[in-house]
C-alpha cells in the first residue's frame, strides 16, 4: 500500500536548547534523511501545523530551530525533552553540495536565516579540504538575537567568521552594522570561482546579493533560499506559489537565475 504523503510520524524530543528568548533548537529522533536546506512539517494534535528548516542532522536524528512567532510554536516552546511532536517530510529542494566543491564559498545570513545553512556550515568545516575557502558572515538584529553562539565560536577557530549586529550595547565588543558592509570590504582576485549561499529576510537577501553583484561574482554562482508560507510541502495548497511557481516543490533553495524572477 503506497504511504499517505499528508500523513505525519510521532517523533521523540531528544533535547532541547534555548538560543534566544524565543528561539529554541529541538533534537529529535527520526530516521529521516532530508538533504542540507530542505524542510519538514511539524505538527501536534488539535493545534495545527507549521513548516520548519532542518538545522542540522545525523544517523537517527534531526535538528530544528524554532522561533515562538504563533499559535503552534508557541505551544511548541512548551513542551520538554521526552515529550513528542509529529513531522512529516522532508520536502523540496536543499543546497547543491557539489557545486561548492573547489570554489571559494561564502555563505551570508540574516538572523534566523542561519538556521537553514546550519548543516551547510557544519559540512564544510568538516570538509574544509573541499572548498578553496570558506567564509560565513551572518547578522542579527542585536546582540540578545544571536543563534549558535557555541557553533559560531568553534567555527571561528577553522575558517573566518563575521558576527554582526544592527545594534549593540554596552557589554557588546564585537561588529556592528549591516551584512552588506562587509560584503563590500570582500576583496575575490576571481570572482567567477566564488560560490555564494544568501538566506535571511527578503530585504535583506535583495541588497546582499547586489553587493555580491557588484564585486563580480555571476549571477549564477548565487544561490538563495525562501522562506514562505509553505503549508502543505506537495504543491497542492498553492499557499507558496510565486506566479507558477510553487516553493515548496521547486524550493526553497533556487539559484539566483531563477529567484531574481520571483517577484511576490
Amino acid at each position: 500500500m503506497a504511504q499517505n504523503p499528508y500523513l505525519p510520524h510521532k517523533v521523540k524530543i531528544l533535547e532541547i536548547k534555548r538560543q534566544t528568548k524565543i528561539d529554541y533548537t529541538f533534537k529529535l529522533e527520526s530516521s529521516i534523511k532530508p538533504d542540507n536546506g530542505q524542510f519538514v512539517e511539524v505538527s501536534l494534535p488539535k493545534i495545527g501545523e507549521c513548516p520548519i528548516s532542518v538545522s542540522d542532522f545525523g544517523d537517527g536524528w534531526i535538528e530544528m530551530t524554532i522561533r515562538r512567532v504563533g499559535k503552534v510554536t508557541n505551544v511548541l516552546h512548551d513542551l520538554k525533552e521526552g515529550d513528542h511532536m509529529f513531522i512529516r517530510g522532508p520536502y523540496g529542494n536543499g543546497f547543491p553540495l557539489q557545486k561548492y566543491k573547489d570554489k571559494h564559498l561564502v555563505i551570508a545570513a540574516g538572523g534566523t536565516g542561519l538556521a537553514p545553512v546550519k548543516s551547510v556550515v557544519n559540512y564544510f568545516n568538516d570538509r574544509l579540504d573541499l572548498v578553496k575557502q570558506l567564509n560565513l558572515l551572518t547578522g542579527f538584529k542585536s546582540p540578545e538575537d544571536v543563534l549558535f553562539k557555541d557553533e559560531l565560536e568553534a567555527w571561528s577557530k577553522d575558517f573566518n567568521v563575521t558576527v554582526t549586529v544592527d545594534q549593540g550595547n554596552k557589554d557588546w565588543t564585537g561588529n556592528v552594522g549591516l551584512i552588506t558592509g562587509y560584503v563590500k570590504v570582500m576583496d575575490f582576485p576571481n570572482p567567477e570561482e566564488v560560490e555564494v549561499i544568501v538566506v535571511g529576510p527578503p530585504m535583506m537577501m535583495k541588497f546582499t546579493v547586489q553587493e555580491f553583484l557588484k564585486l563580480g561574482v555571476p549571477e549564477e554562482n548565487i544561490t538563495v533560499s525562501f522562506e514562505r508560507k509553505m503549508c502543505c510541502g506537495l504543491g497542492k495548497c498553492g499557499h507558496c506559489k510565486i506566479d507558477d511557481t510553487y516553493v515548496c516543490l521547486e524550493g526553497p533553495v533556487f539559484n539566483y537565475t531563477k529567484a531574481k524572477e520571483l517577484i511576490d
